[in-house]
């Protein structure tokens, strides 16, 4: 193989696998192959029993506004963890639902948090939720190392944006790999905010 077909196919490779990563975009499938102990769903939100959950990676670093956040230290509420970024048309769209349910569940022992990823600074995400009206904190993502924290085979957030809910025990509980409306996510935390 030529030198030039070798970086042709590397390119193909590289442009193939950012896609995958970032598709902003609507729908997608669990990832992962055997038995991956949850359900897909066909209403695009994927679901694991309360058994069968696996724990979510250390989500903790700088948020866009520079201080410290530790997704653990929300252990006992249950945890909304949005991916999203000002660049993402279906971020945009989602936004205005995010900051409806984040403020009717304050209180009520429910943590909203977002993920912000490929933002190449933290001023087009600061500007994304003063414009949007998000009052919940964001971990600032720049390369998306955080989703990549999430092990193979899991409930783990494949697009942007993705959404998860994670357990009052800090298990990933209910996966969306689309944009959400205030139904679609009041339909992925109300089973979880149940759970005794």
């Amino acid at each position: 193989m030529s030198t030039r077909s070798r970086a042709v196919l590397l390119s193909v490779v590289a442009v193939t696998a950012a896609l995958s990563l970032s598709a902003c975009g609507k729908g997608g499938t669990s990832g992962g192959g055997g038995n991956t102990n949850f359900v897909t769903g066909n209403n695009g939100i994927d679901t694991a029993p309360v058994g069968k959950r696996a724990a979510a990676p250390d989500l903790s670093g700088k948020t866009i506004d520079g201080k410290v956040l530790n997704v653990a230290d929300y252990k006992g509420k249950v945890v909304v963890v949005n991916v999203w970024g000002s660049w993402c048309g279906p971020c945009r769209e989602e936004a205005q639902y995010f900051a409806k349910v984040s403020k009717q569940y304050e209180g009520k022992g429910v943590q909203f948090v977002g993920i912000n990823t490929r933002d190449t600074s933290t001023t087009p995400a600061v500007a994304f939720e003063q414009a949007h009206g998000i009052g919940y904190p964001s971990l600032y993502d720049p390369t998306g190392r955080l989703m990549l924290r999430f092990k193979k085979g899991t409930l783990n957030p494949q697009m942007i944006p993705s959404t998860l809910v994670i357990d009052r025990h800090g298990k990933v509980a209910a996966r969306a790999l689309e944009p959400l409306d205030d139904t679609a996510l009041l339909k992925m935390l109300k089973p979880v905010v149940a759970e005794k």
